[in-house]
């Protein structure tokens, strides 16, 4: 992950004790939670909400993740979950999450999302008002 770029959002959340292991430690799927959530947060702070979203006649679907786990999170942690725009191409996007607490990483997340249409659920390029809203954040080598 690149230093000095600026979030699509951030989101805190606090760990909850069903989300650890039997080590006491956040079970791994859940991470794949905490980043998809602050997805709806990137919606919410480009568009209003996620229906706003969908009323621009786009929708997003993940067709690939990977998680690296730099260190545990556990019961009670405080984290704070960071969405960066790394590529946005015809019809994909990809977000760059970083999960820390008390400002050490703990977790990068890369999903590629690929837009579709709400109506057909097939691949679509999403209209220009959604490249718009992400263009302030879209890194100069994030085109193609």
């Amino acid at each position: 992950m690149s230093p000095g770029r600026r979030p699509l959002a951030e989101m805190p959340l606090r760990v909850r004790y069903h989300e650890c292991d039997g080590q006491g430690i956040v079970f791994n799927a859940h991470y794949l939670a905490y980043v998809d959530m602050a997805a709806f947060e990137v919606e919410k702070a480009l568009f209003g909400s996620h229906q706003a979203f969908l009323a621009t006649g786009a929708d997003m679907v993940v067709a690939e993740s990977n998680l690296r786990y730099r260190a545990p999170c556990r019961f009670d942690d405080e984290l704070v979950v960071s969405v960066f725009l790394s590529h946005f191409g015809t019809t994909s996007i990809v977000y760059e999450s970083e999960i820390r607490r008390d400002g050490k990483l703990t977790t990068e997340a890369t999903l590629r999302y690929v837009f579709i249409d709400p109506a057909t659920l097939r691949k679509s390029p999403p209209p220009p008002e959604v490249r718009e809203a992400y263009a302030a954040y879209l890194p100069a080598s994030a085109t193609s």
